[in-house]
This record gives structure tokens, C-alpha cells and sequence, in this order.
């Protein structure tokens, strides 16, 4: 071993190594598409930056990723600035980013193209959330800056439409840091109100970073919350926000806004009038129909006279049935009664009597019943004979003689 030769330590090596990469590659540019993306719960951003054929480890702190717009994720690809150094603890070289935007996209539009994509996965656009519009508001809230060009326009032309609409505004900064969160709790404020029927939302024209505040899902969010119908109206008719797509209503400008929330005063009453002329229309086509109607049943009504006529002699006819029917029914049962009769004559004893014969009746029990046999006859009894034309009464005076 050449004793001359200076023995580094692990941590020394490490050091020198950081310091030629730091002094070499104080600032530097580099593209690549990211991997392995992790955002830590110290909000610093861990990440792999690589190409066809290599990869860096790279690593952007809270404090620099906090001004990004879009949101980090595996295979995008990005042009990043920022300083290579060693990370001793691992001997690991890395390049500590502080600034990064989309390859080929504005960091804007990209975050724009993301939030869209989320929320649009989350509902928030669909039609069928969408609330409808009253057709007279009696109060509207607006939510832009006090000082631009849009809160004159919008209070003119609402003037102008109808004269005694109740206008509330609540001022907010509508460009910079502070603009989406002052517009996010108006939306809130105006919703503890009961009174306020729909709510202009916007700001005049501007680029795309003016217009910013109305594309962050804070502001989304709390359109998508506000049980008060919402008319998103910013920038100028080529301007598309996400605001636009969350809300009730997309206006292409706050003027266009102030004409779709009222109608004006004149066409109202033009169109009152015209519902006046059409129910007179058709309060004389219902009348006539049902006058129609009466007629026809008029035509086809009987005069109870003669419908009482009718029944009156219905009701002889079914008498003289009934008549009939009991007239029939007695002749019938008489007939049988006589058949009856002279069953019975026939069969009666008396009948036999006529032929010559007599009965012989004895009393028992103060009760006279037919003799059957002399043997119960005493001498002295008194008998009768039934004979066919009359009675005989004899008494027996000797045996076996009457």
C-alpha cells in the first residue's frame, strides 16, 4: 500500500463528490418522462426522471412544488430546472428540481385538462345535477370585482331588462393567489341567504392565468354545492372554464349573463298578454266543444212524460202476467185439490158403506171405536151402527145378540 495515498472516508468521499456535482451542475435543464412518482406526507414530491436508455432519482421540496398548477404523475412527460448533488446518507446521486412544466403542454392548460378529467369522472358535469333557472328572479347574487367592466355592464343591462330587480353583491378579488378562496366562501355566504333565487359568478376577459381562479376545484367544488342556481359567466366567448362546466349555466360574458337571468319587462308583458288572448281562445273552443256535446245529448234526451208513459204501461203489461201466471197457477192447484179429493172419496170408508156395508162402534174411555171382535161385547152395552145414509144405536141383551 503507497502509504503517501490519502485513506477517504465514506462520508469525506461523498462530500467531495456533492461538491464537484454542485460546482459543476449548479443549474441545469433537463427533459424526461417521470416514474415512480410519491407525494410524501411532508408534501415534498419523490420521483424518477428517465429516457430510453437511463434514469435520475430527483426529488422537488414543498417549498418549489406548492407553485405548480397541475398535478405530478407517472408518464408524463416534463422539462425540469434544477441544481445535481448527492444525497451522502446513500451515496445516491439526485438532481433537486425547482421549477418543472409539462413537455409540449402549458403547466395552465394541463392542469386545466386534469381537473376536467377528474371531476367530469366525479359527475360534476352531468345534466341531470343541473338546476333550473326561476323564470322571475326576485333577487339575484352576484360574485365578481366591484371595480371591472362586468359589475357595470351586468347592473346596467338588469336596469335597463327590469328596473325593480333587487341586486346583491358581494366583492371579491377575481385574478391572483387570494381570488379563488374569497370566491369559493362568497358562494357560501350567499347561500345562508334565502332570499337570493340565482347568483352571477365571473369576470371580464383576460389570459389564461387571468381567468385561473374560476379553472381551480376549490372554486368548482363550491358551485357544484350551492343549492342556489349558478350562471357562470367569465371572460369573453371564446374563454371555456371549468367553472362553466360545473355550473347551471354557462354565459359567454357577464352581459350575456344579465340577459339570460331576467327576461325584459316588455316582452313579459307582451307575453302576458298573449297568454290572455290564447286562454280566451281556449275558454271558446272548450265551451264550444262541450255546448256541442250538450247538444247532442239533447237531441238524444227523452221527455220524462213519456218515459213515465212508457213505464206505466210496462208495468200494466207485467200486471196482467202476474194475473195470468196466478190465474193459471189456481187452476192448476184446484185441479190436483179435486184429483185429491176423489182419491180420498175413493179410498174412504164411507165409500164402502154405500155397497151395502155397516161398521159396529164401541165405547172405551167415553171414545167410540170401530168393534173388531165380539169377544170384548158384554150383554147390556150399547153399540152404534154406521150405516151409509145414518147411525143406529142398539144394545146387546144376550150374548152374540143385538
Amino acid at each position: 500500500m503507497n502509504l503517501r495515498q490519502k485513506i477517504y472516508t465514506i462520508s469525506e468521499l461523498n462530500s467531495q463528490i456533492k461538491q464537484i456535482l454542485e460546482n459543476t451542475f449548479p443549474s441545469i435543464w433537463i427533459s424526461g418522462e417521470i416514474s415512480n412518482f410519491k407525494a410524501h406526507s411532508s408534501g415534498h414530491y419523490y420521483f424518477s426522471l428517465k429516457d430510453g436508455h437511463a434514469q435520475i432519482s430527483a426529488v422537488m421540496f414543498k417549498g418549489s412544488n406548492r407553485f405548480l398548477k397541475f398535478q405530478l404523475e407517472d408518464g408524463l412527460e416534463v422539462i425540469a430546472n434544477g441544481r445535481v448533488t448527492v444525497y451522502e446518507p446513500r451515496g445516491s446521486y439526485q438532481i433537486v428540481l425547482e421549477y418543472l412544466e409539462p413537455k409540449g403542454l402549458g403547466a395552465l392548460q394541463l392542469a386545466f385538462e386534469q381537473l376536467k378529467k377528474k371531476l367530469e369522472a366525479e359527475g360534476l358535469f352531468e345534466l341531470t345535477r343541473k338546476k333550473a333557472l326561476p323564470l322571475l328572479p326576485q333577487k339575484i347574487g352576484i360574485i365578481t370585482s366591484p371595480t371591472g367592466a362586468a359589475i357595470r355592464d351586468l347592473l346596467q343591462i338588469l336596469q335597463r331588462r327590469y328596473p325593480n330587480i333587487e341586486v346583491l353583491l358581494i366583492p371579491v378579488q377575481v385574478q391572483g393567489e387570494k381570488a379563488a378562496p374569497e370566491i369559493a366562501a362568497a358562494m357560501a355566504e350567499m347561500n345562508t341567504f334565502e332570499d337570493v333565487d340565482v347568483l352571477i359568478v365571473g369576470r371580464g376577459g383576460g389570459s389564461l392565468e387571468d381567468l385561473w381562479a374560476f379553472n381551480t376545484e376549490l372554486v368548482a367544488r363550491a358551485i357544484a354545492a350551492s343549492r342556489i342556481p349558478i350562471i357562470s359567466a367569465v371572460g369573453h366567448e371564446i374563454d371555456v372554464t371549468i367553472s362553466d362546466f360545473v355550473a347551471d349555466l354557462r354565459a359567454p360574458t357577464p352581459s350575456a349573463a344579465a340577459e339570460l337571468v331576467v327576461p325584459r319587462k316588455e316582452d313579459l308583458r307582451s307575453l302576458v298578454a298573449q297568454f290572455q288572448v290564447d286562454l280566451y281562445k281556449n275558454c271558446l273552443r272548450f265551451i264550444k266543444n262541450y255546448q256541442e256535446k250538450l247538444n247532442f245529448l239533447k237531441s238524444h234526451l227523452r221527455h220524462p212524460q213519456k218515459r213515465l208513459e212508457e213505464l206505466f204501461q210496462r208495468l200494466d203489461e207485467l200486471q196482467e202476467r202476474l194475473n195470468l201466471a196466478q190465474k193459471k197457477s189456481f187452476e192448476k192447484y184446484h185441479l190436483a185439490v179435486c184429483n185429491l179429493q176423489q182419491m180420498l172419496q175413493m179410498l174412504s170408508p164411507l165409500a164402502i158403506l154405500k155397497r151395502g156395508y155397516a161398521i159396529v162402534y164401541q165405547q172405551q174411555n167415553q171414545v167410540w171405536i170401530p168393534l173388531k171382535t165380539k169377544v170384548h161385547v158384554q150383554v147390556g152395552e150399547l153399540l152404534k151402527i154406521r150405516l151409509s145414509e145414518e147411525e143406529l144405536e142398539t144394545k146387546v141383551t144376550a150374548r152374540g145378540q143385538l
